[in-house]
């Protein structure tokens, strides 16, 4: 991809000096504008039952709260309240340091006369009322995707209520639906290359190589909010929430750390956050399981971080001007869409381009982001499952088998051969 990202700038930012502007738009409308759309569409096809299977599953994975007690409700509070300093933290940074902006004006327009989706939804009391669809069908159908992930939490909501046998069999067809949805998802990535090669192209083609320096500024934001949120809000949470040292718990959690930034799969990483919760940390089995494997898919805060810089720095980029509910609302989204996330590479992609939609931004400038998302969810993977761990040792505090002092050497853990 970041090949891909870099020939396509190349070429694009050459033919931008080198051509004549008309064969120049011939070229693009005719050809690489239309296979990069093509490959958008691809990804479009696969956001609505990723919502209906992903988000449901996530919420239903919580559990009957009611028979989980504080171990669910302290964690589900925990998760909400993270993934919203995450995303506020972003938005915050974009709005200060403005990576999208600084296109010249005659850019600007160009930029700006690109095709955009028009805005959905209302504003008011009539947002609120049309949240809820009277008609999923035509939802899904007139891309009210707002609506549709209202459903599809309602949806999990009354999976993790119903603890009937139909019930679970309803979860096992949506498990299976994530799941073919997911391969999809896979198969159209490998396709990513050439995607990405088109739409970089195209907007190269058309802006020259002020497109890269903002793609620069873009990577600065996200790794500086990320580093923030880690270092920062993690250290504050499992120093005051869990009575632990800051410099005991980033030590301990290294080998889960390391083996999220190389898979980029919360998933993947899962056995040896286990492994790091219990001999590292030493926290109570009951307690890690249950929080390290809901995290995995419903404690995503890089990644709801990440969805809400991109957005408005696309916004940004295209000169979109977002007003404070419009970025009230992304904060929202993201915080949901955190929950509901794949576990996985580019798990967030769709979502993404979901957003975009919503607040009328041209998903083509996804093209730009994908090129260097690979290193981005590296490191947001990273923060996901530090922040995993976080939570367990946040929600271990006071529950019983807790005991060990959370300074003192966990070497009493690694002598019980009992625990796994």
């Amino acid at each position: 991809m970041l090949v891909a990202l870099l020939v396509g700038a190349a070429l694009g930012a050459s033919a931008h000096a080198a051509l004549d502007p008309a064969w120049l738009e011939t070229i693009v409308s005719r050809a690489s504008e239309p296979v990069g759309r093509l490959f958008l569409r691809l990804l479009f096809m696969l956001v609505i039952p990723l919502i209906l299977s992903a988000l449901p599953l996530g919420i239903a994975g919580i559990g009957d709260l009611r028979a989980l007690g504080r171990i669910g409700v302290r964690t589900l509070l925990y998760t909400v309240a993270v993934s919203a300093i995450a995303v506020l933290l972003g938005v915050g940074m974009v709005n200060l340091f403005e990576p999208g902006a600084g296109l010249a004006p005659e850019l600007k327009e160009r930029v700006a006369a690109a095709p955009a989706p028009a805005p959905t939804g209302a504003a008011g009391v009539e947002l609120i009322v049309r949240l809820v669809p009277d008609n999923l069908v035509r939802a899904m159908a007139e891309g009210d995707l707002l609506a549709v992930m209202v459903f599809a939490v309602f949806l999990g909501v009354g999976l993790a209520a119903v603890r009937s046998e139909p019930a679970r069999r309803l979860e096992e067809i949506l498990q299976g639906l994530y799941d073919v949805v997911m391969w999809l998802l896979g198969l159209v990535i490998r396709l990513a290359p050439l995607g990405i090669f088109c739409l970089v192209f195209s907007l190269t083609a058309r802006l020259g190589f002020d497109v890269l320096r903002q793609l620069a500024e873009y990577v600065a934001v996200v790794i500086g909010a990320l580093a923030i949120h880690m270092f920062g809000v993690y250290s504050i949470s499992v120093a005051w929430l869990g009575r632990m040292s800051p410099w005991r718990f980033f030590a301990a959690v290294r080998p889960a750390m390391v083996t999220a930034f190389s898979t980029s799969s919360s998933n993947a990483t899962l056995p040896t956050a286990l492994l790091v919760a219990d001999r590292e940390l030493g926290l109570p089995t009951h307690v890690s399981r249950f929080v390290l494997t809901l995290g995995s898919t419903a404690n995503q805060n890089g990644t709801a971080l990440f969805e809400g810089v991109t957005v408005l720095f696309l916004a940004q980029f295209y000169g979109v001007e977002l007003s404070l509910g419009q970025q009230l609302l992304v904060v929202s989204i993201c915080v949901l869409g955190g929950i509901g996330t794949a576990g996985v590479p580019a798990g967030s992609i769709p979502v993404v381009i979901m957003i975009l939609g919503l607040v009328g931004v041209p998903a083509e400038g996804i093209g730009i982001v994908l090129g260097v998302d690979r290193f981005l969810d590296m490191c947001r993977t990273t923060v996901n499952v530090t922040g995993d761990l976080a939570a367990a040792v946040v929600v271990a505090r006071g529950e019983r088998g807790a005991g060990r002092e959370a300074d003192g050497p966990p070497a009493a853990s690694r002598a019980n051969p009992g625990r796994t």
